[in-house]
């Protein structure tokens, strides 16, 4: 199949663990989770705001809905399983699929596309993502990501 569009997208993912609403929440942990540096065992449930810029009062692009698990047991690794659902302009009810490792505490990590829905079906690509600030004790964290797609 030729490749009909390619599409680069930056956006920023707030993933927001503390506060009376939260949009990232714990649903298991092992019970040896606590004990490791890695949180290894620890799974969360995740329907992340979207924004065009860092700050959480810019412009809401969509929603980042899925789970990531700390997978990592002797360094810090998650392994994330997530729909990004745009809500704007022409992307509005398209969506991207993303599964893969993060290395969170790297200053940049890549995982790929595995499909989407819409203007984005049989998408292919990659995601970068760049920690722009991370709050070490609430967990609180904001992440630029740039998505590149090649839609078929």
């Amino acid at each position: 199949m030729a490749l009909q569009n390619e599409t680069h997208l930056r956006f920023y993912l707030h993933d927001t663990l503390s506060g009376p609403n939260p949009t990232a929440i714990q649903v298991a942990q092992a019970a040896l989770t606590k004990t490791t540096s890695t949180l290894f065992g620890d799974v969360m449930v995740i329907d992340d705001p979207l924004t065009v810029g860092p700050d959480i009062n810019s412009k809401l692009v969509g929603r980042a809905q899925g789970l990531y698990s700390s997978s990592g047991k002797d360094a810090v690794g998650l392994l994330m399983a997530m729909s990004l659902v745009f809500l704007d302009d022409k992307y509005n009810g398209s969506s991207i699929v993303v599964l893969g490792r993060n290395d969170a505490f790297s200053p940049v990590r890549e995982m790929p596309v595995v499909g989407g829905s819409g203007v984005f079906r049989l998408a292919s690509g990659y995601v970068q993502l760049k920690t722009y600030s991370f709050n070490m004790t609430t967990g609180d964290a904001v992440v630029e990501y740039n998505l590149f797609v090649a839609e078929k």
